[in-house]
């Protein structure tokens, strides 16, 4: 593996892996206990969140506005604004995630859907790789929320306007603020 220090890229060794065992597994996320040995020969365990993967998208209106979701959010108690978004299940693409969670989440069907970046949300506590795509050419039909998601609302709002928001500190969800920098350059912003 490399990675930038001081103006050159340094090579670095992986830990190693001694054993993976399962201690929980949801629909959505497995719990994983590792045991790991560093180059330097040195033990110790790791406890994180293993998944699939996930899937944001970042809607664009043909007359140039950006579809977010407003929900509650459980964990922080907080209402949230963000890109639809959602876990890679068994067997699907993250392509196949995005317009399921498009679609779900916002009712719209996506024309058109072009990968821009992926980023990992959490490296110190998730597996997890969030893949981010932009969804053009929309057409309007039903969400099908899942129960937990009950309320949530779609919002439609002009790019300044998503910008203000982000500016303002309204949008605080960090994988919505970072699949908008990833997907800027591709709207001309």
């Amino acid at each position: 593996m490399r990675f930038f220090a001081k103006n050159k890229y340094m090579v670095f060794k992986s830990w190693k892996t001694l054993k993976s065992e399962v201690f929980k597994k949801t629909p959505w996320t497995t719990f994983k206990e590792n045991d790991f040995e560093m180059p330097n020969g040195k033990t110790g365990k790791y406890y994180f969140v293993s998944t699939g993967g996930s899937s944001m998208v970042v809607p664009i209106t043909d007359d140039g506005k950006v579809i977010l979701t407003r929900q509650y959010r459980y964990l922080v108690d907080m209402e949230s604004i963000e890109f639809p978004a959602g876990g890679v299940k068994d067997g699907q693409t993250y392509e196949e995630c995005a317009h399921a969670e498009l679609m779900e989440e916002t009712g719209y069907r996506a024309g058109k859907l072009e990968y821009v970046g992926e980023f990992v949300p959490m490296n110190g506590v998730t597996n997890e790789i969030c893949k981010v795509f932009i969804a053009r050419n929309l057409v309007k039909g039903e969400t099908n929320l899942e129960e937990t998601e009950e309320g949530m609302e779609c919002l439609r709002v002009m790019i300044e306007e998503a910008e203000k928001m982000i500016k303002d500190n309204i949008i605080k969800d960090g994988m919505t603020l970072a699949s908008w920098q990833l997907a800027k350059k591709y709207l001309n912003i």
